[in-house]
């Protein structure tokens, strides 16, 4: 599938029409849930041939779904767990990611992995890397990334400078991938719309209807126009993460799934910060921490604490900043304090709960429930293993009508923009010559649209302003903005510069150097008068005034309450 072949847009006539589809019919499976999960469900659904709609209250991924440590990895963690099978899973996930289904948005990243004892460590973790890679050729998967390889601390230091000579012996280096979370959702969203989903953001499930004991659809507010419908399905999928008990107690009671939230926080620095030529990976106490290359930044997290608070906006306490700090800093010869730090940004873990259990040791596995007829339920998981809970939804769907249902055919299904990625990558000198821009440009876009960069390319040759980069965020062009509202879902400000962009984490001004640039760029396509522009930047720099003040506080109640007090641009309804 390439821009030529006609890939779906979800520009703002494309919700509308797709809500007026939604109400005008009966679907066979209608999503709650517009991050990972829901959006792997709307098209492992709708490529097997059922009528589908995707509901999300807020913006797509904006909730997990944009705060991962954006990764692919398999979890070397739980081989210490001995759960062997779900690291082979997402293992598998991972090599079809990178060669199959989303070449242009996974890639491959290697991490070095320090050793600080000597003698028993390195056997230790050569053995549990070598299962590593091992698991990653299983049932005729090829990796996709390198083997591991052991390195004196004399070879280490070569590839990451930036490690202090006494915090380590040797090290063993190895690979994952990663991915831009947000848009990787926003993507396999577009490619489920050209296979026939609906797709609408900021179309908040506020009920369900019943026949009976039967869930027979969701009652649905749209939070831009404020009208109701009625969304009639003969079974619905509850796939919202953190909010999965909340959507329980709509239908009547906590019912068979319970999930717990762990926050996780992450820390961006400038990569001038961090001499280094591979990613890190150490331990703590508590968990992973990652220094994962992200462009010309480093991502450095995370945390696992467990979070009670406002899951729409998990805010990071200054404990949370100098936890990663004290930690990464016990390996750098040249530490990093606080003033190094451009972007911060907490997430929240869905984890399938028992009653005591602390966070970091419950299940990241997923379960699927039928727990009243008409609703199925999914969650827990990671988010590379995404597909997998999506098609284990979709057969639950499957059993749930009275209907011969196609197997999911998802691992055969590149994403939009995957198709021709490599031979235009191959071209890139070539595109770069017809479109007047740089090859560091064209490497860049096609890293992030693939083959739909001649949607965005096209935006430029109708308005050649759009080929400057943004004044203040030079990594990024005028034409992506203008694009992530008419191709992409953005609806306010907010949705570009935090998840289209990430511009609100890649820069020591979050994204104010920007603000009103981009509102200007996002008022045609989006029919804003000066009203809502003025709008729009109000609430974006009063959301950033607030972000930089919890991340002062000493712990997450007070966090919580600062953060709170900037108000959403669209308010969606409580539980």
């Amino acid at each position: 599938m390439t821009a030529r072949m006609g890939t779906a847009r979800l520009g703002p006539a494309e919700r509308v029409a797709a809500l007026e589809r939604m109400a005008a019919q009966e679907l066979d499976v209608a999503v709650i849930g517009g991050g990972v999960v829901g959006a792997g469900v709307a098209l492992d659904a709708t490529t097997r041939g059922l009528s589908v709609g995707l509901l999300e209250a807020r913006d797509f991924a904006s909730g997990t779904s944009s705060r991962s440590s954006k990764l692919i990895h398999g979890g070397l963690r739980y081989l210490e767990q001995l759960n062997f099978d779900l690291v082979r899973e997402a293992l598998q996930e991972r090599s079809l990611l990178l060669q199959r289904i989303a070449p242009h948005l996974v890639r491959p990243v290697p991490f070095l992995f320090p050793l600080t004892h000597v003698g028993w460590e390195r056997p230790y973790v050569g053995a549990g890397l070598m299962m590593y890679d091992s698991l990653g050729f299983s049932l005729g998967f090829t990796r996709g990334v390198p083997g591991h390889r052991h390195l004196s601390r004399k070879r280490a230091l070569r590839l990451a400078p930036a490690l202090r000579r006494t915090a380590f012996s040797g090290a063993v280096q190895y690979w994952d991938a990663q991915v831009d979370d947000a848009r990787y959702v926003t993507t396999m969203l577009r490619t489920a719309a050209t296979y026939g989903a609906n797709v609408a953001s900021r179309a908040q499930v506020v009920g369900f209807l019943r026949e009976g004991e039967r869930v027979t659809g969701v009652r649905v507010r749209d939070l831009e126009g404020g009208a109701e419908l009625d969304v009639r399905a003969r079974q619905v999928v509850n796939a919202t993460g953190v909010w999965t008990d909340d959507i329980q107690e709509l239908v009547g009671g906590r019912g068979q799934i319970h999930v717990r939230a762990s926050k996780g926080v992450h820390l961006v620095v400038p990569r001038d910060r961090i001499h280094s030529l591979t990613g890190i990976t150490l331990r703590t106490e508590k968990s992973v921490l990652f220094v994962i290359p992200w462009g010309r930044h480093w991502i450095i997290g995370t945390t696992d604490t467990r979070w009670d608070l406002d899951r729409a906006h998990p805010a990071a306490s200054r404990s949370d900043i100098d936890y990663v700090l004290e930690h990464v800093n016990a390996v750098l010869s040249v530490p990093l304090t606080r003033d190094d730090v451009e972007g911060v940004y907490a997430g929240l873990r869905p984890l399938l709960s028992g009653e005591s259990e602390e966070t970091s040791k419950l299940s990241r596995e997923h379960v699927v429930a039928h727990p009243v007829p008409g609703l199925v339920m999914v969650a827990g998981g990671k988010y590379t293993t995404y597909r997998v809970m999506a098609r284990d939804a979709v057969d639950a769907v499957a059993h749930g009508l009275d209907q011969r249902v196609p197997r999911s055919c998802t691992d055969r299904i590149p994403l939009a923009g995957a198709e021709g990625y490599q031979a235009l990558w191959n071209s890139r000198q070539r595109l770069a010559q017809s479109s007047g821009l740089h090859v560091a440009r064209i490497e860049h876009l096609l890293q992030r649209y693939g083959s739909l960069i001649d949607e965005v390319l096209s935006l430029v040759e109708d308005d050649p302003s759009l080929a400057l980069p943004l004044a203040g965020a030079d990594d990024y062009l005028r034409a992506e903005i203008v694009y992530a509202a008419t191709h992409e879902g953005a609806r306010h400000l907010n949705d570009v510069l935090a998840r289209r962009t990430h511009i609100s984490i890649e820069t020591f001004h979050r994204g104010l150097g920007v603000v009103e640039e981009a509102a200007e760029l996002l008022a045609g396509p989006l029919g804003w008068d000066d009203e809502q522009v003025k709008r729009e930047v109000e609430y974006y720099t009063k959301r950033v005034e607030a972000e930089r003040l919890s991340q002062e506080q000493d712990t997450d109640q007070e966090a919580d309450a600062i953060r709170l007090g900037a108000p959403e641009i669209v308010p969606v309804a409580g539980p």
